[in-house]
């Protein structure tokens, strides 16, 4: 779940390193040299992935995105920006079963946008490798380890591809939460997924699911929360400080905040953040970076966080892109976090306290 930054307002707001890393100090900061340095390991599993991802949440949605509406306009700068980020270098996608739900008015699923963009882009670009992360909504209906499996291949079926790389929980369950973590283990067993993870999961939550699959020898390889500089509660409720303990790499949904979306951010909270925003422009104009592309490698340089930041256009995800194959120093991140931590969180996603 990852969205747009706002420009308008300039903000809106370890893990054992990658081996053999080859780089060179240039205007202070580093620069990536290999191919194989921009690709990091998906918590324990063997799952290489872009350092950044993009999120699909918005792509076909009436419900929260798109102004309520959905039209040929949105969907071709939609095509656009999965091009755009292929070419950029970003080339792995977050989507879900219930973006573009079927239930909101004028929607297309998500899953079934990115399929298509997917087959096209393939039949020019054969070589192109495209990897897609969808996720298991957690409706009080289903029940036990075949819901996973059933859910898994109707996603599959609406992508159009044999098997996803990544297949997580969107949410804990109500209950039932045993058997989909038993669901999970049988997907990766059956060789409909390549990696497992969940989202939204709590620090008590995500060692009870870790140790479930451990015991099959499967690794949870991420936990996808809301993380950002201005939503940092991941810091304070253990669940970063658990991902780092047990390997379980840290998907950053609304990793630049959403934007200026009325009802989470007030004028008071803005003011507020003024120091912060001054510094990452001034940090930018250091290493001629938008902001955007700073908050985004904040992340980045964390080691084991992968932000997956919304693009709804070619415009947007070819900035996204610039927020990789650099690094802020570990003085720049730690003097970022202060001062965003003068400032209190945005609220988060309700299912994060179950």
């Amino acid at each position: 779940m990852a969205l747009q930054f706002s420009s308008a307002c300039n903000f809106a707001l370890s893990q054992k390193r990658v081996e053999r890393i080859r780089a060179v100090a240039s205007n202070d900061f580093i620069k990536v040299k290999t191919e194989e340095d921009k690709l990091v390991k998906l918590g324990g599993s063997d799952l290489k992935l872009t350092k950044l991802g993009i999120g699909a949440w918005s792509w076909g949605d009436t419900s929260y995105w798109n102004n309520f509406e959905w039209d040929d306009r949105k969907m071709k700068a939609c095509k656009n920006a999965f091009d755009a980020s292929i070419d950029s270098g970003i080339t792995w996608f977050d989507t879900a079963e219930v973006y573009g739900s079927r239930f909101s008015f004028g929607a297309i699923n998500s899953e079934t946008l990115l399929g298509r963009f997917i087959k096209e882009r393939k039949k020019k670009h054969p070589e192109d490798e495209i990897a897609v992360a969808t996720k298991f909504a957690a409706l009080p209906w289903r029940l036990g380890r075949q819901s996973v499996l059933s859910a898994l291949k109707d996603s599959l079926s609406r992508l159009e591809l044999d098997s996803v790389e990544l297949y997580q929980l969107h949410w804990p369950g109500i209950y039932g939460n045993e058997g989909y973590i038993d669901g999970l283990g049988d997907a990766v067993e059956q060789g409909l997924v390549k990696a497992v993870g969940v989202s939204n999961y709590s620090e008590e939550r995500l060692r009870v699911a870790y140790k479930q699959l451990k015991k099959r020898g499967i690794p949870l390889a991420s936990n996808q929360v809301n993380y950002s500089l201005i939503y940092r509660i991941p810091e304070e409720n253990g669940v970063k400080a658990t991902c780092d303990e047990l390997g379980i790499s840290l998907i950053a949904y609304s990793p630049i905040a959403q934007g200026p979306r009325g009802n989470i951010y007030t004028s008071k909270f803005l003011t507020e953040l003024q120091p912060l925003i001054n510094r990452i422009k001034e940090i930018g104009q250091n290493y001629d970076k938008t902001p955007t592309q700073v908050a985004l490698n904040w992340l980045i340089a964390q080691d084991n966080v992968i932000p997956i930041p919304g693009a709804k256009n070619a415009e947007q995800a070819k900035e996204f892109g610039g927020a990789l194959g650099w690094r802020l120093t570990s003085d720049e991140v730690n003097e970022l976090r202060a001062l965003a931590s003068k400032s209190k969180p945005t609220m988060g996603f309700p299912v994060e306290k179950m």
